[in-house]
């Protein structure tokens, strides 16, 4: 049976991939909310803006009466909570909107859709049965690994290294409270780093692509020698639609992509790629430059997505080298998309704390409430 997805962060990067994905292979409906912040993009939900079974609305989800309206306007099967601030350097720099976004924000979007849950058990108890709230955290919760053995389980003490990692911790904390207490039907995902089309330029995979297009340094914080878990986008979006509408309440699944590289082979391996695809005199690794390292800087990352896989039957689709293949062609066949970004207020540089990149929050929308 058809649901409706309520999507926070509906135009962000993974948030306009469940979205895609929800309309382009499914039959739900879907409601998208974001505020539209500076990487919120509503080109990234081109693709599907003509499907009558999509509603795009712009609002905040702090502004508890624009949620309240939305909740009753569109009557949810699902609420999916992707908006969040994401960017561990702008966390450094300013951690009040962190704490704003990711918890005010999440708990603002709990108790409305425990008003509306409780509001359904009395008039409509099937649809408040089969009801979910679904957080879509991070593994930065976890803090890093040492060494390089180990994997992150749902099981792992949190313990998170930056600002945006705290508090996505403590909006996972909340989620699992409303869930005790309440009884409000809750799922949360923690993920490993996504990559893929509609990629906000500051991240890793997208400024590397386009730093060296433009022939500009390609710059990697410390020795480079940091590990991430990549997971392309669409194998995540699929991920999330399969916890929301298989996953038992109260459940908590870790999502990789079971490709560990470190910064260093990520940034070569796009180099070589374009080399084919773009050949250049000056060979674009010779463009790699290595900058001092970020405060507090997780040195590895590594999910282990067994319980997905056992419970609910799914395995990435794509692998590390398919996944950038398919990446880097995209970003050389939609440069419309992307110089539409540059040529506003982000001009290709790093926001944050140096002139590097930000690899570790590749996860999350970065629109949502901003106090």
């Amino acid at each position: 049976m058809a649901k409706t997805f309520l999507i926070t962060g509906g135009a962000g990067f993974i948030g306009s991939a469940v979205v895609r994905e929800l309309i382009g292979n499914t039959d739900h409906r879907v409601v998208s909310v974001d505020k539209l912040t500076y990487a919120g993009n509503l080109a990234s939900l081109e693709p599907i803006a003509d499907s009558p079974r999509h509603v795009f609305v712009r609002a905040d989800i702090g502004d508890v009466p624009a949620m309240q309206q939305v909740f009753e306007q569109h009557r949810p099967d699902v609420v999916m909570h992707l908006a969040a601030e994401s960017h561990v350097d702008r966390s450094i720099e300013g951690p009040a909107d962190f704490i704003h976004t990711n918890l005010v924000g999440t708990s603002v979007l709990l108790e409305v859709s425990r008003g509306y849950w409780t509001a359904l058990k009395g008039s409509v108890p099937e649809k408040a049965a089969d009801f979910r709230f679904h957080h879509v955290s991070t593994d930065e919760v976890y803090g890093d690994l040492d060494g390089a053995e180990g994997l992150f389980a749902e099981t792992t003490p949190y313990a998170p290294s930056s600002p945006y990692a705290a508090s996505k911790a403590g909006a996972d904390h909340l989620v699992r409270a409303w869930h005790r207490t309440f009884g409000l039907p809750t799922l949360v995902t923690h993920c490993s780093n996504n990559y893929g089309p509609y990629h906000f330029p500051e991240k890793l995979i997208p400024l590397m692509i386009l730093n060296a297009l433009a022939g500009k340094p390609l710059p990697i914080y410390g020795d480079g020698q940091q590990i991430r878990d990549w997971l392309h986008v669409e194998d995540h979006a699929r991920a999330l639609i399969k916890v929301a509408m298989q996953g038992r309440a109260g459940e908590t699944y870790n999502i990789g992509g079971l490709n560990e590289k470190s910064n260093l082979e990520v940034v070569e391996t796009i180099c070589d790629l374009l080399q084919e695809r773009v050949p250049q005199d000056t060979r674009y690794r010779d463009l790699i430059t290595f900058v001092a390292d970020r405060p507090g800087h997780d040195r590895r990352y590594a999910i282990d997505a067994g319980k997905i896989a056992r419970e609910l039957d799914w395995v990435p689709q794509e692998t590390f080298e398919s996944g950038l293949c398919r990446t880097v062609e995209w970003y050389l066949s939609n440069e419309d998309w992307w110089r539409c970004i540059q040529d506003g207020s982000y001009l290709g540089q790093r926001l944050g704390l140096t002139d590097a990149f930000d690899d570790r929050d590749d996860r999350h929308e970065h629109s949502g409430y901003r106090g």
